[in-house]
């Protein structure tokens, strides 16, 4: 398995403003870019191995504006996973390629697995492991699952084309019904309730746990929260769906299907997919950072699921399933109405509309 981080040379340019020369500049950047190009180009080698923070100024501009440190810096890795399925005996096909964070593979192969509906269960796989591949050195950038007796394999349609991208989980399929896969959840009959001083919280609470993120700043998170707003599962990876697929993964092998009464929050914005990776996993509520897509409000109004949207410290949107938040359930039956065309604001922390 590749490194979750990885050290590379960096130049990193600050503008400082003379105090004769209010602006620096463009041509006087571009001269010290090339500069410290140059120079970085002969010493590459010693900086990549300097510790972080072991930063040294090369040279400012002589006309001001422009300081240039050469050094590390610390970036997220990005490397293809392929999952291969099929019965025990055979030639197992690759299913899917998904471009990945490396950590928590086969968490990310089984919740990706359930979210497609490829199993209903983990009890559908005999057997999951990572393997090296055909690459040199070995990458380990594959997941091979073997199903359970009487599972059916997957059929690898050309048309259903499964690769993915590390910004988009659906991209690719042939079309919208190839993905409206139906959950064996009744999310719908979930009764949970949710504080909003709780939901209030949660950005801050899944920040505080990513890592990677506090080195990279380049990492989506998905965190499972329980109705109080205890953290339970958290995952990090370049891909939104891709930290969605390791909770629910994780979640499965854990026999905690389905996640009844959990809230799934997301570092980045709520779409069609999530939408669709919350309901199969049974979470009745979804919450992100970002805005919603319209897709997404149409799949979770259809699924029960409550949606919320711009979760940012006191103040967050209801685009659905508003009876789910505390001192909203006299909205539920206008936003329900609406599918998402107007969304509900919620009261602050603490207060009651």
């Amino acid at each position: 398995m590749g490194r979750v981080t990885q050290r590379r040379t960096i130049a990193r340019v600050t503008l400082t403003p003379h105090q004769d020369e209010p602006h620096p500049t463009a041509q006087g950047a571009v001269q010290a870019l090339g500069q410290v190009a140059d120079h970085a180009a002969g010493h590459a080698q010693n900086h990549a191995a300097a510790p972080a923070g072991n930063q040294r100024d090369l040279r400012a501009a002589p006309r001001g504006g422009v300081v240039v440190k050469v050094g590390p810096d610390t970036l997220v890795a990005e490397e293809p996973l392929e999952i291969r399925v099929g019965t025990g005996g055979t030639p197992r096909p690759p299913l899917a390629v998904t471009m990945r964070t490396p950590g928590d593979d086969l968490d990310l192969a089984i919740g990706f697995l359930m979210t497609e509906g490829v199993i209903r269960a983990i009890d559908d796989v005999r057997t999951a492991q990572l393997c090296a591949g055909d690459q040199e050195p070995n990458t380990y950038n594959v997941v091979d699952v073997v199903l359970a007796a009487g599972v059916p394999a997957p059929e690898v349609d050309p048309a259903r084309n499964f690769y993915t991208t590390s910004s988009c989980g659906v991209c690719g399929k042939a079309s919208i019904d190839a993905v409206r896969t139906r959950s064996r959840f009744d999310v719908a009959a979930d009764p949970v309730t949710v504080e909003p001083v709780v939901l209030a919280a949660l950005p801050d609470t899944l920040r505080e746990g990513q890592r990677a993120f506090k080195t990279t700043g380049g990492l989506h998170a998905a965190g499972l929260f329980d109705a109080n707003g205890t953290l339970v599962c958290l995952r990090e990876d370049v891909g939104r769906h891709n930290a969605v697929d390791k909770v629910i993964g994780w979640a499965a092998r854990q026999g905690r299907l389905p996640l009844a009464g959990h809230v799934l929050m997301v570092s980045g914005r709520a779409s069609f997919e999530l939408a669709q990776k919350a309901w199969m996993a049974g979470i009745p509520v979804l919450a992100a950072v970002s805005a919603p897509s319209t897709l997404a409000v149409d799949l979770a109004a259809e699924a029960g699921l409550t949606l919320i949207g711009f979760l940012r410290g006191p103040t967050f949107n209801v685009y659905c399933g508003a009876q789910r938040v505390a001192g909203l359930e006299q909205v539920a039956g206008p936003v329900a109405r609406s599918a998402g065309a107007t969304a509900a604001t919620a009261p602050g922390p603490g207060s009651r509309p």
